[in-house]
């Protein structure tokens, strides 16, 4: 088995770190229920203005209030107007990671869906796999590659 992602709600803005509160992270249902993230669920999360990288759960906050709220010991690790990267996972067995189809949103300053994306798996003729990164329409965007200075 590995574990892989299943689901990210990728650069929301916290709107809110509460100290005082035993725990967790606090999300709206809706943003929740696009990617495939379940109350009580554990998650990574990822602070992109400051690296910051922790572990904790999701619970869920009021519906339509586009919360993004650091509760208990990870508020230490986010302030109010930071970018985060939350993630959940499955344990898959290597034979059915083509069946897999992370689903990927993007979001803008008030946490509003920006991008709903998709990420897919397969396998070519020679037996190698594939990566590709899939918008609503499933039209394949780029994948972003370092280029090579010379």
């Amino acid at each position: 088995m590995r574990k892989l992602v299943a689901g990210k709600l990728h650069g929301i803005y916290v709107t809110e770190a509460n100290l005082n509160y035993h725990g967790s992270i606090t999300l709206d249902p809706d943003h929740c229920e696009e990617a495939g993230i379940l109350p009580m669920e554990f998650v990574e999360i990822w602070n992109k203005n400051s690296g910051a990288r922790i572990s904790t759960y999701v619970i869920l906050g009021e519906r339509g209030s586009k919360c993004c709220i650091l509760n208990g010991a990870a508020a230490r690790t986010c302030q109010p107007g930071d970018q985060i990267i939350i993630c959940n996972s499955v344990y898959l067995d290597e034979s059915r990671l083509t069946s897999l189809k992370p689903k990927v949103l993007t979001f803008d300053e008030g946490n509003h869906i920006r991008d709903r994306l998709s990420y897919s798996v397969n396998v070519d003729p020679e037996g190698r796999y594939t990566f590709d990164i899939l918008n609503e329409t499933n039209t394949v965007l780029p994948v972003p590659l370092m280029v090579s200075r010379g």
